[in-house]
């Protein structure tokens, strides 16, 4: 089997696991087994969301009253935005001034729907910084400042969504304060790895668990928490009219994965244990893990953190550890490794992840870059792009964390 045999198969398997989680698939599939038989509303949030209202949209025909799609720019359909179905967009990773407006417009959208008529929720990965309501006396500037020092700390999504949740109006289940007798279905793709919706999207309408806040948070930051309003606890008579339900996980892309290896005549060893921790550290691992591991398609899933410099280069945590594993895998011709996210994006810019073999580092090499410079740089996409090993997408519709996908021949 050739290189570029075997990084063809990678991305035919990945776009096959991408259609296993796809939002709109989803969200239809969900919706024709659990009818809606009323009048109802759509508020859709996330890298997703567009892909879900379209799910919602096509099985609730004219049920559907109106919506709200909050997304990423770049991923929303402007074009159909009307006084009816309105689509923002708005900042990520780093919340912006159009992220505010979007908490406002979620909150009147809320408070101009109906009492007697459901809201169905379509929240997926990015929800965090995409919309936000702050207490009185934070500013942009203070909220920006707080997401630029969450995503360089190295924190896992989890973590960086505590601490999200202890300074907003809306989320940490604060948003079902703005029900007021309302019914809402909420309906989630999960981006975080326990499963557990109060941490995805900062649990708009989810009670929080009493996880103690991360060590070593700064002053200044647990001063903003202090302005916040209470989070409200799980007996709050707010969450008696909200029914939520997982849509999909990075275990759904898995199989669909094995499924997909299975069909091209592939063995397929499926590792159960996510990717969690250091991106580079990991990278490292699984390298000297496939050294003995089988022939076949390797699966794994999760997502990994990166610590970042003060003056980040280019690339995500996909990127650093399909480096990583390209530095310690060069010269090996019997292993091609595809490290992508299911959203279609890895850290800042378009690009997914990495598609690297045993020639990724000396292909680098010639372009004059040294990969552990890169690496100690946070700039792994520049390598990769001399190298010619960076995948791209473009939005996929999907947000269940990240695929790191190995065939050993």
């Amino acid at each position: 089997m050739s290189h570029s045999h075997s990084r063809n198969l990678l991305l035919s398997i990945y776009q096959a696991a991408l259609k296993s989680v796809e939002g709109q698939a989803c969200v239809s599939r969900y919706l024709h087994t659990h009818t809606i038989n009323a009048p109802c509303h759509v508020i859709a949030i996330g890298k997703a969301a567009q892909s879900m209202a379209q799910g919602a949209r096509a099985e609730l025909g004219g049920k559907l009253q109106r919506s709200l799609i909050i997304t990423k720019y770049g991923h929303g359909d402007m074009a159909r935005t009307s006084s009816r179905h309105i689509c923002l967009e708005a900042g990520h990773p780093i919340p912006d001034h159009n992220s505010l407006i979007a908490g406002q417009a979620l909150r009147s959208f809320i408070a101009q729907t109906p009492v007697d008529e459901p809201i169905i929720f379509l929240i997926s990965g990015g929800s965090s910084a995409l919309v936000e309501v702050l207490p009185e006396g934070i500013e942009l500037e203070t909220l920006q400042a707080l997401n630029d020092y969450l995503l360089a700390s190295g924190m896992d999504i989890t973590r960086m969504n505590q601490v999200r949740k202890a300074i907003s109006c809306i989320k940490g289940g604060r948003l079902t304060s703005h029900l007021d007798g309302r019914t809402a279905l909420n309906l989630l793709l999960c981006d975080v790895p326990d499963n557990v919706p109060a941490s995805i999207g900062s649990g708009l309408l989810i009670a929080s668990h009493t996880t103690p806040l991360p060590d070593g948070l700064p002053a200044w930051i647990l001063e903003l928490i202090s302005r916040a309003p209470a989070q409200p606890n799980r007996t709050d008579p707010g969450f008696e009219k909200v029914q939520t339900a997982i849509l999909a996980t990075n275990q759904t892309a898995r199989e669909a994965v094995a499924e997909a290896g299975r069909s091209m005549g592939l063995a397929v060893h499926i590792h159960d244990a996510l990717l969690l921790g250091d991106a580079i550290e990991t990278g490292i691992q699984l390298a000297q893990q496939l050294r003995e591991a089988a022939s076949g398609l390797h699966i794994w899933g999760g997502e990994t953190t990166c610590k970042l410099p003060p003056e980040p280069g280019r690339g995500g945590r996909c990127q650093a550890l399909a480096l990583a594993m390209a530095r310690e895998l060069a010269t090996c011709d019997d292993v091609t490794v595809l490290a992508v996210g299911t959203d279609g994006t890895d850290g800042p810019g378009d690009d997914a992840g990495a598609l690297i073999d045993g020639g990724t580092l000396v292909r680098g090499e010639q372009e004059g870059f040294s990969a552990t410079d890169s690496l100690a740089r946070a700039d792994s996409g520049s390598f990769l792009e001399a190298s010619g090993d960076l995948v791209q997408t473009g939005p996929t519709g999907s947000n269940v964390m990240d695929l790191v996908l190995i065939l050993k021949l």
